[in-house]
């Protein structure tokens, strides 16, 4: 028996890894979050499944749910929206397991980051702008920010920065990037990414806060940095017909050519 921890991706159903999906047709018990992932990826339970949504649980009543499964047995399948290995809370899930000598496994999932750069149709990291992104939030009920983990830290860097859980602050994430990034520094908010409701919001530092509908408190991620719709960044020297790589070695065309 064990109980498979799988990243169930963003929103849209067919954003879900083969391996995901196959682990979840194998399992009698699926646990899944139920506030964010789609009731479609359950389609892929096995009939008379035991499903579980564990969005009014805590902690104590998930584990519970585990040992049953453990008991009788019966393989897991505890679904997580996006990526686990950010914000997922499944590192305190893993360690009470653990502790158990239930064993535990780990499927990764399409991150949001990814969902919202896809819908945007852009690439977080272009030469000669940006090669970095951070992955961040901002402080809030469930979990406070290491002092030195600020966005003032981050946006000194330069890189681009992909905001989590902070919607809700957005006022604060534009007075802390500001000074570091300029009021007309690209940004970009991506409500629900690959769901059937998606938004997407294009501005700039200096305009976003004013451009957020105020139906949009929770479930959307901020991106700011220079790489977002940028035009005239330099070509990667990766398909450069002049640069020498392992694949495509300029001696062997040279050789080639007499």
């Amino acid at each position: 028996m064990t109980v498979h921890f799988i990243g169930a991706g963003p929103g849209a159903p067919d954003l879900l890894t083969l391996r995901g999906r196959d682990l979840i047709a194998a399992c009698p018990v699926c646990l899944y979050a139920g506030s964010l992932v789609p009731e479609e990826i359950l389609g892929h339970c096995p009939e008379g499944a035991r499903i579980v949504n564990t969005a009014p649980l805590d902690l104590d009543a998930i584990i519970a749910e585990c040992k049953r499964a453990h008991e009788a047995g019966q393989d897991v399948a505890r679904l997580h929206s996006g990526d686990l290995s950010v914000w997922s809370a499944m590192g305190e899930q893993i360690r009470r397991l653990k502790a158990l000598g239930i064993p535990v496994s780990v499927t990764p999932g399409v991150p949001s980051f990814a969902a919202a750069a896809a819908a945007l149709g852009t690439e977080l990291t272009l030469p000669g702008l940006a090669q970095s992104v951070v992955l961040t939030r901002t402080p809030g009920r469930a979990s406070s920010m290491p002092e030195a983990e600020s966005l003032a830290n981050f946006a000194a860097t330069g890189a681009t920065l992909a905001i989590h859980l902070s919607i809700h602050n957005l006022a604060k994430v534009v007075a802390d990037l500001v000074p570091h990034y300029g009021a007309d520094c690209p940004a970009a908010i991506v409500y629900r990414a690959s769901w059937p409701d998606q938004q997407i919001l294009r501005g700039t530092l200096g305009t976003l806060e004013a451009a957020l509908p105020e139906a949009i408190e929770r479930t959307a991620l901020i991106l700011v940095g220079r790489s977002l719709g940028a035009e005239g960044f330099d070509e990667s020297c990766l398909y450069d017909p002049d640069y020498d790589r392992r694949f495509r070695p300029r001696s062997a065309r040279a050789g080639s050519d007499g």
